[in-house]
């Protein structure tokens, strides 16, 4: 039977080229042919596009008509092939990528556990055993949960009156003997007490077996069965593997540190005290002027809120007053250095990030900002800016990432949001937003900016925090922006220093650009509106 699939999937941007469809034809095939011909199967095809391909593809969208702003009603999806851009201009292309390759291959060797593995369970097995969370903490002894989750109590002299969690179990029809095994790599097994009528091999050692004419007995010495953490690692996994004759089974054991909380003494209030929860920071480069406007406003509708201030000018002016902490950089070290310096001096919970050439209003509410951050699992939330034309922004973005193999995977932004916060009709789910934002200090530090990026850089933070960041976007929470508007014979020589800078070389800036996606992040290309 020959199928063919025609695969829609909206602004996603997915090639619909030949090659591409018979990727798709060729796994479904495979498929078929797994599960057989019977004439009761049929795939469904809306599920068999969602399934990931292991090759992305770069396409974009076809020129159309032109209208004036028809980018802006029907923003058009373009592609950009960072293999090419980035090794067309490199004077040793083969020799970076096999660089690339070997610095991935050190990433996945870090960041792969054996929890990472799929584990299938057989149907029909005698073996109950638990499927995920059981843990260990490194080097330390505990006694093997079981899947049920009832409570047993033993009575041990080192530990009297200990609680534990429900056995391993063999369920099986009637034998003349019964035998079970575990087998580990990373640990040892032993037992916690001994059952009468249960014989033991392999106490202490990393392969132990357990066998007994007596069901009942068999069962009551898996309750107590210890695994103890004999190689050190900080986090990993390992699977054990539980078996008895003709059946195996395995399950995975986490083995990590506790995570240690970091909590903010903020004081208990009834209602937010934001100069305890929040600090502003800000980088400030050529535009004293600038700066100054936005503490003034600041300290009209937050008089006590600390603000944190990297400044990388070449001859620093002292910005002073209360509340007021200035770090001073090497001239002209950049953006995102500086936002790393300004975010690593928050004491508070939450930290604000504002451009130095924003200003408060009285929509400037951060106490709304502060409620979603509490009241939600969110880590950063978005603001919008109003621009001088009146006009207000809110830059919310969706990416994702697609498997692309040996060359790289595909990146692909989106303008637009995942879906509303339930008790907040104002703000959304985003996986990017403006530069406006308030965010958990912690998160902020762990995702960190890249100081490579000094002139030009925003989504940058949001794609090296995808899968760490869960974001969000409010459009009632606005802070202004100054005008960039300014006649030539007006500017001053700041202004003109600033934008020597601020808009330097733009083949500079796409190389390091380029650079950087293609080989730190290993994408091979990106789709974007």
């Amino acid at each position: 039977m020959t199928m063919y699939v025609w695969c829609h999937m909206g602004h996603l941007g997915v090639d619909s080229s030949p090659r591409h469809k018979a990727h798709l034809f060729h796994w479904i095939s495979q498929y078929k042919n797994t599960v057989g011909n019977e004439s009761g199967i049929k795939v469904k095809e809306d599920i068999a596009c969602k399934v990931a391909l292991n090759v992305c593809s770069c396409i974009a969208d076809k020129e159309g008509f032109r209208l004036p702003f028809s980018n802006l009603i029907f923003p058009r999806v373009w592609a950009h092939n960072l293999d090419n851009a980035f090794l067309e201009s490199h004077p040793d292309p083969e020799e970076v990528k096999v660089h690339r390759a070997q610095e991935y291959s050190s990433f996945q060797k870090r960041s792969y556990t054996a929890a990472n593995g799929l584990i299938v369970a057989e149907a029909n097995s005698p073996l109950q055993y638990p499927t995920q969370g059981v843990e260990v903490r490194p080097l330390k002894t505990i006694i093997l949960p079981g899947s049920d989750h009832t409570i047993v109590y033993i009575s041990v002299p080192i530990c009297t009156n200990t609680m534990f969690s429900a056995e391993l179990a063999l369920k099986i029809n009637s034998a003349s003997n019964y035998m079970v095994y575990l087998r580990a790599a990373l640990g040892t097994f032993d037992v916690a007490a001994i059952v009468h009528g249960v014989s033991l091999k392999g106490e202490g050692e990393n392969h132990m077996t357990l066998s007994s004419p007596n069901l009942s007995a068999l069962n009551k010495q898996l309750s107590f069965v210890t695994y103890t953490n004999t190689v050190f690692h900080p986090r990993t996994a390992e699977n054990v593997e539980f078996g008895t004759e003709g059946h195996r089974s395995f399950f995975t054991i986490k083995i990590q540190h506790k995570t240690t909380p970091k909590l903010y003494n903020s004081g208990h209030q009834k209602e937010y005290n934001i100069s305890a929860l929040v600090t502003l920071a800000t980088k400030t480069f050529l535009r004293y002027d600038k700066l100054k406007d936005l503490i003034d406003s600041v300290r009209q509708f937050y008089p006590t809120v600390t603000i944190v201030i990297a400044d990388d000018n070449q001859h620093p002016q002292p910005v002073t007053g209360p509340y007021i902490e200035q770090y001073f950089m090497p001239f002209g070290k950049g953006w995102f250095a500086g936002r790393n310096l300004a975010v690593s001096q928050v004491t508070t919970k939450y930290v604000l990030w504002v451009d130095d050439d924003f200003y408060f209003t009285s929509n400037t509410k951060l106490e709304k900002m502060v409620d979603i951050l509490e009241k939600t699992t969110l880590d950063l939330v978005g603001g919008a800016v109003r621009e001088v034309t009146g006009y207000t922004v809110t830059f919310r973005h969706t990416i994702s990432v697609e498997d692309g193999g040996e060359e790289g995977d595909c990146l692909h932004i989106r303008t637009g949001h995942h879906h509303v916060i339930q008790g907040f009709p104002n703000c959304v789910v985003a996986d990017a937003v403006i530069n406006f934002f308030m965010g958990r200090t912690d998160k902020m530090r762990e995702v960190g900016f890249n100081p490579r990026l000094a002139r030009q850089a925003h989504l940058e933070f949001f794609i090296d925090g995808l899968g760490t960041l869960h974001v969000g976007s409010c459009n009632d929470v606005i802070v202004n922006h100054a005008s960039k508007i300014k006649l030539p014979w007006g500017k001053t020589d700041s202004d003109k220093a600033y934008d020597k800078f601020r808009y330097s070389s733009n083949t500079d800036n796409t190389k390091l650009h380029n650079e950087v996606f293609y080989f730190t992040n290993r994408f091979k290309c990106m789709t974007s509106h």
